[in-house]
């Protein structure tokens, strides 16, 4: 399975398909690939199990919506956990590690363009590859 998923062959124009949201929903294995863009507030975004067929993808978020008005909750399936961490403003985020726990883009310091990019490292874990904003860990 590629990473991400192309609209066009053409090298110097390589296009990353887009997904966007407007309900809470998982995410298909078909799109797996695409950049998945969140404009509306409050919803939750589920990432697919992983799988030998899906280990090593790269999956990119993206909130699109105006700035502070936005939650976003990306989460896992119960047997899969998120790990890694990011720098954020003057800390530093870590996930929790623990499976089945949503990572969340704060409402009230959400800015539109945050992202977060995660990576399926093996069969249970996705890892953060990396980010921007002010993220949390469910508790």
């Amino acid at each position: 399975m590629s990473t991400f998923n192309y609209l066009s062959n053409d090298e110097v124009r390589n296009q990353v398909a887009q997904s966007y949201y407007t309900a809470t929903g998982d995410i298909s294995e078909a799109d797996l690939g695409n950049d998945h863009n969140v404009a509306v507030d409050g919803l939750t975004i589920g990432i697919p199990l992983i799988t030998s067929g899906n280990l090593g993808c790269t999956i990119f978020f993206r909130n699109t919506g105006a700035d502070g008005n936005n939650i976003l909750v990306v989460s896992p399936k119960n047997t899969n956990k998120i790990i890694g961490g990011m720098t954020q403003a003057s800390a530093v985020f870590h996930a929790s590690g623990v499976a089945g726990k949503d990572v969340i883009n704060t409402k009230a310091t959400s800015k539109k363009g945050d992202w977060i990019a995660l990576r399926a490292v093996s069969l249970t874990e996705w890892y953060i590859i990396g980010g921007q904003g002010i993220w949390a860990s469910e508790s």
